[in-house]
């Protein structure tokens, strides 16, 4: 009976203790001492105003740590929140922040604090943000030129960003953006909308999950170039990966799920001529033509050599970029990696620009090649005759494997912006064809292209299926295992 007694009175110890460590935290410690923070502590309230929730939040952020939002509810805020290093943001299920004029429009609902200086941030976590555009959708550019995702990061290092939401999104701002950045993990994602879904600047090491997008634009863009607009730096992006991500079909669309974003520049030179978002180096600068996409062409007489912001000079508004060297820049060493692609359009663009917004490559540059690019387990689910593969830059190795193809297959197109677009080479394996009767492979229409295809292990699933390819003026050698190109 004393065993009993003795046993019985433990049980109950041991679930006051529990009771205690779930209700409260350890004797002697605040949130703060903690190392959690509430926000609503602050004032931040479902029933509070957008600036008072802004200033809440604010303040809670800036005592770094972990801060926590539990309370289930939608939350007016009215401008943007600027987080910093070793500081986690947590937002319980059902919570939603919601964009709201109540001191004027604004650009992003948070951004790092040291975007706006190009000072690096590290050791950031978001995680459960729910964001509700509400119509505010405009690029204000007030921490950096060219930065304007509702969630943005400029600067970062060890930054996490799990279980995001954005439904809204209008046609000015991308939902996640980020540039220059080492180290970054994005995961759970769900956005729909007008814009890029998620837009990479130059940085390295990088993957994103489980993602599912219907945007009219571009649903993932790794833009080491861009639009002058489209990013505040230039530079490669390399080391990622793309996985388990859907890109779902809608009515109306433009874009890529993927676009894979190139680009090269000169030294100024006396008497040049330039367009708009064109990029040159100066005085150990990188500055770029920041003027109206009307296709203009000014001819530049006056070197660029102001060390910040934006100057006119020979009616050219010039603004610089960055302070660091490179003359190239393009996508490496990143694998693409269970991608089921419900929208009929392009699958994945290697791309230059070269419209009246942008011309990625200027005339004389050097060549960037494009490296080491791996399509693993891509799931074309339409029945439209789009490409798989779009080329119009020099790419060294293209792998395709375990994918399932369907009516489009890849396209060397070109876009007269340079003589040699260089050698590709091309291993599809372990793949299987879906097309009924006769399938367009691989199509070239630049000149002196070459191109070595190799295919080997793949699966047929229809009788009358055969494969041709179309050579244009370049040369194609085949290795294949499938009807039509075998010998």
């Amino acid at each position: 009976m004393k065993r009993i007694v003795l046993f019985t009175g433990l049980i109950v110890a041991l679930s006051v203790n529990l009771i205690q460590a779930q209700n409260k935290l350890p004797d002697g410690l605040n949130h703060a001492e903690s190392g959690f923070i509430n926000v609503v502590d602050f004032g931040f309230s479902p029933d509070a105003t957008g600036i008072k929730n802004m200033n809440a939040l604010q303040k809670a952020v800036d005592k770094t740590g972990t801060i926590v939002i539990s309370h289930p509810g939608t939350y007016n805020i009215a401008g943007t929140v600027y987080i910093g290093s070793n500081t986690s943001l947590i937002f319980g299920n059902g919570v939603f922040l919601k964009k709201v004029n109540e001191q004027g429009e604004f650009s992003h609902v948070i951004v790092n604090k040291g975007a706006a200086t190009r000072t690096y941030d590290e050791h950031i976590v978001i995680e459960g943000l729910n964001i509700i555009v509400n119509g505010m959708d405009v690029r204000k550019f007030k921490e950096a030129y060219g930065l304007h995702g509702q969630l943005a990061f400029f600067y970062v290092k060890d930054l996490k960003i799990d279980r995001f939401r954005c439904l809204d999104l209008g046609k000015a701002q991308f939902g996640i953006q980020i540039c220059t950045f080492e180290d970054i993990l994005i995961n759970d994602i769900i956005i729909k909308g007008m814009k890029d879904g998620i837009h990479l600047g130059r940085g390295k090491r990088f993957t994103i999950s489980n993602g599912i997008f219907e945007t009219f634009d571009d649903a993932i863009a790794l833009n080491a170039h861009d639009y002058s607009t489209g990013n505040p730096e230039l530079g490669w992006i390399e080391d990622g990966v793309v996985q388990n991500c859907h890109d779902l079909d809608a009515e109306k669309t433009t874009g890529f799920f993927c676009r894979i974003l190139a680009g090269a520049w000169i030294d100024w030179k006396p008497g040049m001529e330039v367009q708009q978002s064109d990029a040159v180096v100066s005085n150990g600068k990188t500055y770029r033509v920041q003027m109206k996409p009307d296709g203009k062409i000014y001819k530049s007489l006056t070197k660029p050599t102001f060390a910040s912001g934006s100057m006119m000079l020979d009616s050219i508004n010039w603004g610089v970029v960055q302070s660091d060297i490179t003359y190239t820049c393009g996508v490496r060493n990143v694998t693409f990696r269970d991608i089921y692609l419900e929208k009929p359009r392009i699958g994945f663009s290697v791309h230059f620009d070269n419209d009246k917004y942008s011309r990625s490559y200027y005339p004389g540059a050097q060549v960037p090649k494009q490296e080491q690019l791996m399509f693993d387990n891509i799931r074309v689910i339409h029945d439209k005759s789009v490409d798989f593969l779009s080329v119009n830059t020099p790419m060294d190795v293209v792998t395709i494997t375990n994918s399932s193809f369907r009516a489009g297959g890849i396209n060397f197109h070109g876009n007269k912006a340079m003589r040699d677009y260089l050698k590709t080479k091309i291993n599809i394996s372990n793949c299987v064809f879906n097309q009924k009767g006769e399938m367009t492979l691989l199509k070239n229409s630049v000149d002196g292209k070459e191109i070595i295809l190799k295919t080997s292990s793949n699966i047929e699933l229809n009788n009358d299926f055969s494969v041709k390819i179309v050579i244009g003026n370049g040369k194609i050698t085949v290795e294949s295992d499938l009807t039509g190109l075998k010998k």
